[in-house]
């Protein structure tokens, strides 16, 4: 079943989503060379008490850690660390999330640690991002849930390929409906799957969490035996982009981000909705 919201809902997971943006602010700007993993975590504890918030990540699952942080050829679900200093020529990404009155927010994004990076980093990183955009400016009524994961698939295939000869989509993971719980229905492929089919459709009120995953390589990955930290099988270096948003009648709002999605959606000629905290 998926959760429909309440106008009035989506204004908490508004809230919510801005919890999460603070935490991104805070943790790309400790993202530097000789900070622990840990160190991140900590700044994310920080803001989410700040704001009055809780985490969603802490013990989800037995999770323990607030933020996940995943270095280079880790796709996602990093735990953070002392040990895991980050190097100049690093790029990571971290996945955060907050409660705000029984409200979810979740989004990720990745950054560059330091100088000296290759410019396919920056590209597998952009293009993923993107990937991301079209995805989002896909969400509008009338369509359905494929119509998301065409967007997202169609957009990575149509980049020039990198030099290490392609972009993986990552199979095992995906976005995900979002409102009451952190990770509700429907599931969201990044791709095109022949084996499913269209998914529910796109009405006011539906709210999902998309978030493509691109490696420099596979699409093919692996737990460590933390039962957690997700690696590419052929060690290439990936990158994870992730907001959350909610479908209104006045057209999407991207809940996760500090403008609402505005600037980002007007260049893909899409409206969003009015702030509902404006």
């Amino acid at each position: 079943m998926v959760e429909i919201k309440t106008p009035e809902q989506i204004a908490k997971m508004r809230e919510a989503g801005l919890v999460v943006a603070a935490i991104h602010e805070a943790t790309r700007a400790a993202a530097v060379p000789g900070a622990s993993t840990k160190d991140l975590d900590d700044v994310a504890r920080k803001v989410i008490a700040d704001h009055g918030a809780k985490s969603n990540f802490l013990g989800y699952g037995g999770f323990p850690a607030t933020i996940c942080t995943s270095v280079n050829d880790i796709v996602v679900h990093g735990i953070p660390d002392r040990e895991t200093v980050l190097r100049d020529g690093d790029i990571i990404s971290i996945d955060a999330g907050a409660i705000v009155d029984g409200w979810h927010g979740d989004a990720a994004f990745t950054a560059f640690v330091g100088t000296g990076h290759a410019p396919e980093l920056y590209e597998l990183s952009r293009v993923t991002e993107e990937s991301m955009w079209a995805g989002i400016a896909a969400v509008r009524k009338g369509n359905r849930l494929v119509d998301i994961s065409k967007a997202i698939e169609g957009y990575v295939r149509r980049q020039p390929r990198p030099a290490s000869g392609k972009y993986g989509i990552i199979e095992d993971y995906g976005g995900h409906g979002i409102g009451t719980q952190m990770h509700m229905d429907p599931h969201l492929l990044n791709y095109v799957s022949k084996t499913r089919g269209k998914g529910p459709r796109l009405v006011s009120g539906f709210c999902i969490a998309i978030e493509p995953m691109v490696s420099l390589g596979t699409a093919k990955t692996h737990v460590l035996a933390d039962d957690w930290t997700v690696k590419t099988d052929d060690g290439t270096w990936s990158s994870h982009w992730e907001h959350s948003v909610a479908l209104t009648d006045e057209g999407p709002l991207v809940l996760t981000a500090v403008d609402g999605g505005k600037a980002k959606l007007a260049e893909l000629g899409v409206e969003t909705a009015p702030d509902p905290l404006t």
